[in-house]
């Protein structure tokens, strides 16, 4: 068996099982090399002025009170809210500590709001995170799994990478490969347009360590589903 394993599947009324293999997808967000030789201010401005000309071509008076001021709302949205991931210099911080209790069970935190954006037609998708692990010896503080899941949403996102990107990113600062990570997510470019399907749930998993063994993985799956 592979050391890791990534299933996605779309529960619809007619449930389908779709099997990633992750050696054949890249888990990093794909930014250009000069992604960040420009302020976050210059930015603004630029996306600003280009949200106008989209404006203009769709025939909206840019000159009415209620849209006067909508592409630099847009642009610092896109800057400082639904992207501001895309700066690692906003990654969280995690503060490691000692596992005092020599606690040797999964931790888990279920149940984690998010909201992303759909890099292919930048509309949202939403949901809900489960992660767990096991201890190597640390923890950490659980609010910080919760803006570890916020840091890799806040960007244009598939679903299926954003949920390889908190495993991995969870094994690295924990110390552990014993990482589970779940998400179902809604998905607006399903819903809103296209087949306009506003009952669908995509549901990724990335399973790494002891949670690749059945009756462990099993046990996640029943704590996060009670």
């Amino acid at each position: 068996m592979k050391h890791s394993e990534t299933l996605s599947y779309i529960k619809t009324k007619n449930l389908s099982n779709l099997f990633f293999d992750e050696s054949n997808y890249s888990s990093k967000t794909p930014l250009r090399i000069d992604a960040f030789a420009m302020d976050d201010k210059t930015k603004m401005k630029l996306i600003a002025k280009h949200f106008s000309e989209i404006m203009n071509i769709l025939g909206l008076d840019l000159k009415d009170d209620s849209l006067k001021d909508t592409p630099n709302r847009v642009a610092k949205m896109y800057v400082k809210e639904f992207f501001s991931g895309l700066n690692p210099e906003n990654k969280p911080k995690l503060t490691l500590f000692k596992n005092r209790y020599n606690y040797k069970q999964m931790v888990i935190e279920k149940d984690i709001s998010f909201y992303s954006n759909c890099e292919h037609h930048f509309v949202p998708f939403m949901g809900k995170a489960h992660v767990g692990y096991i201890s190597n010896g640390e923890v950490v503080g659980l609010s910080k799994l919760n803006r570890i899941v916020d840091y890799f949403a806040r960007r244009p996102q598939v679903q299926e990478r954003m949920t390889i990107q908190i495993a991995n990113e969870l094994r690295d600062s924990l110390n552990t490969e014993d990482v589970a990570v779940v998400i179902e997510a809604k998905h607006l470019c399903v819903s809103s347009r296209g087949i306009k399907d506003d009952t669908s749930i995509t549901t990724t998993s990335a399973l790494f360590g002891k949670f690749l063994d059945m009756d462990t993985r099993s046990e996640f799956i029943r704590l996060i589903e009670k």
